[in-house]
This record gives structure tokens, sequence and C-alpha cells, in this order.
């Protein structure tokens, strides 16, 4: 009897102890939310549709609601949260885009959008969201900050005017952002789950086998915070990727996480590297930008499509840079590869292949990179179009009138004394191109199908003709 008094004694302390954090609070689904066509003059269309096209491929996109109270934590460097208050409400809007169930297959891909000079953008999808389609996966995108709401409110006050992640002014710093992110993986219907009745489905019948988060910079900053501190305390996702930001992560948790990294997200992380471990991967891209090309092309048919413009009009915007901007070194090939490899991870515990870091020249009194005679940086995963360069790409750039100069990288193509030099024969670049490939895709940097694309563009290049 001593022993079993001892036993409930334990057990009732442990569920104090769990109620000090509280779990995330159930929420509930609205929708999906009528919605008229990208660029209908209504505006009662989602803010931050598709611009890759979806039905033709089998996809269907909705926009709902989810709402629900949520608690605000404490922000402990590297440490479990706890939870400061409870009972907050809030109300914000979610972006489905799922296949039909025989194309799914069975991974859920959840982006935090990042807001930063104001619009929602879901930057991860602008960047895969081809390589989603082409390989059966459900996305989803949360808007879990005000600033994106205030953008959309400004935008289409009848559609989101209801929305509000402050509980009426109540919490400040997106506070309760947190939980949304948590409440909106749990509304994910799992494997071996049902939803209750009379409750939405927001995946119409899909079953997640794999739940992945992911965010790109000031998200990927949010995403670090909520894996150090919150997401312990009732894990939801099983694999994370962090896209461009967030400082160090812990790695004591289940939850696999992959951060993958542009030149220009190193400028300040190189002199204090993560180790690679059992549940943290690092790679690092050598010759992409923040922001670089492909970024700038899918913002543009975005904006595009919610004017109702065509999108065949899409190009770079003149940003004013010091520099030509914009890094033309596909980031998105690594990017898809990595999303792979994240889920084999989780799926078979199979780690990805481990990738050198950036070369570093010097550490003091400034960090600085080292590069080649043409200013191309060394070391990291090395792409063909970096490796067998045409042009000076780099992750830098400055500007006097634009802060987001420093985002974009920069493009200098070589002029044509030096392209001669390199590449005396067309079929001399082809073979140094077809190399590079060959070796990125026996390491597991980069998938089949853009190993054929990069030598098919090589091949249809005027490079030593």
């Amino acid at each position: 009897m001593h022993i079993l008094r001892m036993l409930v004694s334990l057990l009732f302390g442990l569920n104090l102890v769990a109620s000090t954090f509280a779990a995330v609070p159930n929420s509930t689904i609205i929708g999906p939310v009528e919605a008229d066509p990208p660029g209908h003059p209504s505006r009662n269309s989602i803010y931050a549709a598709s611009a890759i096209e979806l039905s033709d491929n089998g996809y269907i996109e909705e926009e709902y609601f989810i709402e629900g109270t949520a608690n605000q934590y404490t922000n402990p460097e590297l440490e479990n949260s706890e939870v400061i208050d409870s009972g907050h409400r809030y109300r914000t809007r979610l972006i489905v885009r799922r296949p039909q169930v025989a194309q799914f297959n069975g991974i859920v891909i959840v982006e935090w959008i990042n807001v930063t000079g104001g619009p929602d953008k879901d930057i991860d999808w602008w960047l895969s969201g081809a390589h989603f389609i082409r390989n059966g996966y459900a996305y989803i995108a949360v808007s879990a900050q005000q600033m994106g709401i205030d953008t959309m409110k400004e935008w289409s006050p009848e559609r989101y005017s209801s929305l509000d992640t402050t509980h009426d002014g109540i919490v400040s710093r997106d506070g309760l952002s947190y939980d949304i992110f948590s409440a909106v993986g749990k509304a994910i219907n799992r494997v071996g789950e049902s939803i209750p009745s009379g409750k939405i489905d927001i995946l119409d019948g899909l079953k997640a086998e794999i739940i992945i988060a992911t965010g790109h910079s000031q998200s990927a900053s949010r995403l670090a915070t909520y894996l150090n501190s919150v997401h312990p305390l009732e894990p939801i996702y099983d694999g994370v990727m962090v896209h461009g930001g967030g400082g160090r992560i812990r790695d004591d948790q289940n939850t696999k996480i992959f951060k993958i990294m542009a030149e220009t997200d190193m400028r300040r992380r190189a002199a204090s590297p993560q180790p690679n471990s059992n549940t943290f991967v690092q790679w690092e891209v050598a010759g992409t930008a923040h922001a670089d090309y492909d970024f700038e092309i899918e913002y543009s048919k975005l904006r595009l499509l919610r004017d109702g413009l065509p999108l065949s009009q899409a190009e770079p915007r003149d940003v004013g840079c010091e520099l030509p901007s914009h890094s033309r070194i596909p980031f998105r090939d690594p990017f898809n590869a990595a999303f792979e490899h994240l889920v084999n991870w989780v799926k078979e515990d199979v780690l990805p292949p481990r990738a050198d870091p950036l070369q570093v020249a010097r550490m003091l009194p400034e960090l600085e990179f080292a590069r080649d005679e043409f200013g191309n940086i060394l070391g990291g995963i090395r792409l063909a179009e970096h490796v067998v360069a045409t042009a000076k790409n780099t992750g830098m750039n400055t500007s006097v009138t634009n802060r987001f100069c420093g985002l974009y990288g920069s493009h200098e193509p070589f002029e044509d004394a030096i392209l001669d030099r390199l590449y005396p024969s067309h079929e001399a670049y082809v073979e140094a191109v077809s190399k590079v490939v060959q070796g990125n895709l026996e390491a597991g940097y980069i998938l089949p199908y853009a190993a054929e694309r990069t030598i098919r563009e090589a091949e249809a290049s005027r490079i030593g003709r």
C-alpha cells in the first residue's frame, strides 16, 4: 500500500508539472471559405493564391479560417518555455493545396508564412511547390502573424476583417503565433486517426503519415524559437525544414531538423557553426542568395495573378542595388533534395548526406569568405552553375536606398574573353557541367530531374560556340 500511495503521489505530481505547460488548446476550422478566382475585381479571392498551376496537375486549393484560444509563453534560450497566461482568442487563415487520393504520398508540408515587409509570402511554396506537386505532397500555408493579416485586411476588408491574432490588441509581438502553428498541425488527420463528427477535415479524407514544418527567413527564426522552447512541450511535427534563418537549435529532441542556408545567410553565422548530429543537419549552398532570381520571378507571378494579369509578364524588379541583383545559382535544386532527405530521415531514420560548409578566409576582425579568382565563394554545396561558372554569382549586395539589397545577392556575367579562355569549345563546357552534375547527384545534393534539366540547359547554351 505504501508503494501504491507513492506511485499515485508521483503521478499526481507529474500531472501538476504538465499542467503548468498546458497542452495546445483545440481549435475550430471554418470553411472552405468560398472564393472568387484570383484577380477577380471583387477581391473575394484567396490572398497569395498559388501562381503554380494546380488544377491541371490534379490539385485543389482552398482557404479555411481557424479559431480558438492560445497560450503566451516565456522565451528562455534553448530551454522549454512555461505558460505565461492562457485563453487568448484568435482567428486566422490557412491555405490548403492537396492532391487527389491516388496522387497523395502521405506527406503534409506546413509552411509558416513569411511577413517581412507586410504581405503574406509562402516562399517555400514558390521555390518547391512544383516539386511538391510532382511528388504528391499535400501543403498547408499558415498565417500565424498579425502583420500579414493586417495586409490582407487592407487588401480585402470584406473577406478578412474578422481575422485577428492579438486577442483584440491584448497580445503583442505575435505571442500567439506558436500555438496557432501547433493548432494547424494538430488539425491534420493522421493515419489511424479520425475527424470527430461535425468537425471539418481540411485534407478531405487524406491521412498524413508524416507532417513537416517549414519556413523561410523571418519565419525560420520563428521556427527556431518554436523548436527550442515551445514545440518540445507538445511535439506536433515529425520534421522541420529551417530555411535561411534562425540561430542555434536544440538537437536533444526526436524531431528531425534540417537547416539549409544560402551564402547570404551565413554572413553572421559562419563564425559560430552548429555541428551536425543525429537530429540536426545543416547544408550551405555556395553562390546562392537569400532571395534569388527564382524567388523574384515567383514573387512577380504572385502579384500578376492577384492583379489578374498574364503570368507571362513575370520579370524581376529594378531593385536599385549597387551590383546587378539576384544570384542565378538555383537554390531550389538542393532545397528540393533536402525535403526528400528529410522525409527519408523521418521515415527510415537514415541521416541525410553531410556537406562541407562554406570556406572562411578569416574570422577577425570581420568575417571574410574564401573566394576564387572571379569572386565566387569556395566550399559548401557547389552546383554546376557555380563550379562551371559563366558569371560571378554571390549572396551579397548593398544599396544606400534599398535595405533589402543585402538579401538579393548579385549576378555579374563574365566577359566573352573570360568565357573563351575557360571553355574553348561547347563540348568542353557541356562535359564540365555534366561531370559536376553527376557528382552532385551521386552525393544526394540534387535530384535526377534537376540533373537532367541542368545538362539540357548547358547543351542549349551558346557557351563555347
